[in-house]
């Protein structure tokens, strides 16, 4: 690669959340719903797109807006909000965009003829009545659409399951025509919401009968239900995505826990979704390779993205919360195995994701390519507006300024990893705001502080400085401030 890759992989000031990576010829283009630095609710932005060649995933290029959500004749005066998107390649050999506006139940679709757009209204997905799906009596609303075409045939999968959202069963998953809005098959659940996750496909069914009974019921197919059980704990959320690999279908989701992205797998694409594991939470949960399993390790919120195979490697795409609210979100990226027997291992999230490898020991990084952050005695998985730590920026949305950490007090601890070290003898770090303390060293985020960097009040970003050796070998870099204050901290260099 010419440079080194770093998460967040857009620029620190881009905010596109719930990415969904499709390679096209040699480039990755990544489509996802538009967050604003500051923003106030999810997705206020147009569409835009950014692409990168497949063989160097540093070199990202900004496609420009692809899709205005002034675009869909719902949506004339723009008060509507383009929620997360996904993309196919038709079999007419055009690209399809399939998306759904934040207060209606159906869903819309774009096409162009490159991937980069601009695209153009093209309908909405219907039955073969002319009828809009989400709109037939019984139908649920319909949410974060994924789409895989085979043939001429292309795969569609939707929903949303509120936590115990009774009226909501669970993922959806239907099959188009040719066309790329006509409904072909009759859809069918294929994994549950919470609600459903029981332990027998009897008690399952029954449950869904007497909702049906009562009118409220979504009047699709149950077959799939012996396989729900395995679902407890990680039912389906939201973000659906699909791919596929070898001959076996993978549905991507995020989980009633919402940090998490889940997969289940089947050979069919409506039916028999078995529940796979988690592959990426944005707050680490489950990792207890450098911690316990159960200690939050950032401050994450929900997650929506998908998986690619790119250069010879398979990614996992998703996304990560930044300025202290859940409204501006940024997209991040890592390496993942697809084991000989189908099974994706969880992965950590790091400050390397699309790197290849570990980071050089030496030069400067800025402080937004933070992949862990938290107050050990204040663990929170969520985050919020509460006074912790946050990555944010200077400016308006669309200025192109620097991100870094900012509300930076007492005992907070901030992981980037992984970097090769070698003879690396010092540290500086730049800071600015009223503070009086240290920032502790170290290469485990409760391991053996190797030196500290005194910092101080000051106005503008200075540099404080340290003799500090780190041991040679790959390894993270942990910063922990203690003292009194709070503070901005921009960076660091490595000497």
């Amino acid at each position: 690669m010419k440079k080194q890759a770093f998460n967040p992989y857009l620029p620190s000031w881009e905010y596109v959340p719930d990415g969904e990576p499709h390679v096209f010829g040699d480039r990755v283009y990544v489509y996802g719903s538009h967050d604003l630095f500051n923003g106030w609710v999810f997705c206020l932005g147009d569409y835009v797109c950014y692409s990168a060649p497949v063989n160097d995933l540093s070199d990202w290029t900004y496609e420009g807006v692809i899709y205005k959500k002034t675009d869909d004749p719902l949506n004339n005066e723009g008060k509507m909000a383009l929620y997360a998107p996904d993309i196919t390649k038709g079999p007419d050999g055009k690209y399809y965009l399939y998306y759904v506006l934040d207060k209606v139940s159906i869903v819309s679709v774009a096409v162009s003829e490159k991937p980069t757009g601009p695209f153009s209204f093209y309908g909405y997905v219907h039955y073969q009545s002319g009828e809009k799906y989400g709109d037939r009596a019984g139908d649920m609303p319909q949410f974060d659409p994924a789409v895989l075409t085979e043939g001429e045939k292309t795969y569609l999968y939707t929903g949303f399951c509120g936590n115990k959202m009774k009226d909501r069963i669970g993922a959806m998953a239907t099959v188009l025509g040719p066309d790329m809005l006509t409904i072909i098959e009759e859809p069918s659940v294929i994994v549950p919401g919470d609600s459903y996750t029981l332990p027998e496909k009897e008690a399952c069914a029954s449950a869904l009968k007497q909702q049906k009974a009562a009118g409220g019921a979504y009047p699709y197919a149950l077959s799939s239900t012996e396989n729900w059980e395995g679902f407890k704990n990680h039912a389906f959320f939201e973000a659906s995505s699909i791919r596929k690999i070898g001959d076996t279908y993978y549905f991507v989701y995020s989980s009633e826990v919402m940090h998490e992205l889940c997969y289940a797998t089947s050979k069919n694409p409506t039916d028999l979704f078995k529940f796979g594991g988690v592959i990426v939470s944005n707050c680490d949960l489950g990792i207890d390779s450098y911690k316990p399993a159960d200690m939050p390790a950032a401050y994450g919120a929900n997650n929506h993205g998908g998986i690619e195979y790119i250069n010879g490697d398979w990614y996992i795409f998703y996304h990560r919360h930044t300025n202290g609210t859940w409204y501006s979100r940024q997209g991040c990226a890592e390496k993942i195995k697809v084991l000989k027997d189908g099974i994706i291992p969880q992965v950590e999230i790091t400050s390397c994701g699309l790197n290849g490898g570990p980071l050089k020991g030496q030069g400067y990084y800025p402080a937004y390519i933070v992949c862990n952050m938290f107050i050990p005695d204040k663990p929170s998985k969520y985050i919020s507006d509460q006074p912790f730590p946050k990555v944010t920026q200077d400016g308006r949305d669309g200025d192109r300024e620097e991100g870094y950490i900012a509300d930076v007090s007492d005992k907070a601890t901030f992981g980037f990893k992984y970097f090769k070290f070698k003879d690396c003898k010092k540290i500086t770090i730049w800071t600015r705001g009223y503070s009086a303390g240290c920032y502790e060293v170290k290469t485990k985020w409760d391991g053996p502080v190797l030196g500290t960097i005194p910092v101080s009040f000051t106005n503008i970003w200075e540099k404080h400085s340290a003799d500090i050796e780190i041991p040679d070998g790959v390894s993270a870099l942990y910063l922990t401030y203690k003292g009194s204050g709070k503070h901005h901290l921009k960076g660091f260099e490595l000497l």
